[in-house]
């Protein structure tokens, strides 16, 4: 019993998005193994869309030297001590290589700095 049958690009088994037709006969979805004859996709025009942020939401334009170290991409996290959103981060190995990464962020409005081990 097809569940999502309304569009091609998705499995109508469990709704996982399916791989592009290759040179197999059939698609098979990765997810549940579900297979689609090649040939439901013969004659279909198949179209992606990549859509960019505008460089001003997604990294912080500074016009001075010495805030060269805040740039890089902002993300939605409330600073500690202002309370407001937006802080630039970026990561580093600290511990061993078995371990994860660690993320410094750097509040856009007080440079106020944090860590988070993951």
């Amino acid at each position: 019993m097809a569940y999502f049958s309304d569009d091609p690009n998705f499995c109508s088994q469990c709704g996982n998005v399916l791989p592009l037709p290759g040179i197999q006969d059939v698609v098979r979805c990765p997810r549940c193994s579900f297979c689609i004859p090649g040939t439901e996709f013969s004659g279909r025009e198949i179209r992606s869309t990549v859509v960019l942020n505008p460089e001003e939401q997604s990294s912080m334009a500074l016009k001075d030297e010495e805030d060269a170290e805040l740039k890089g991409p902002v993300i939605d996290r409330r600073c500690a001590r202002c309370n407001k959103e937006g802080m630039v981060y970026h990561t580093r190995q600290m511990r061993s290589a078995d371990e994860g990464q660690t993320v410094f962020f750097t509040c856009i409005h007080c440079r106020y700095q944090d860590k988070e081990d993951s």
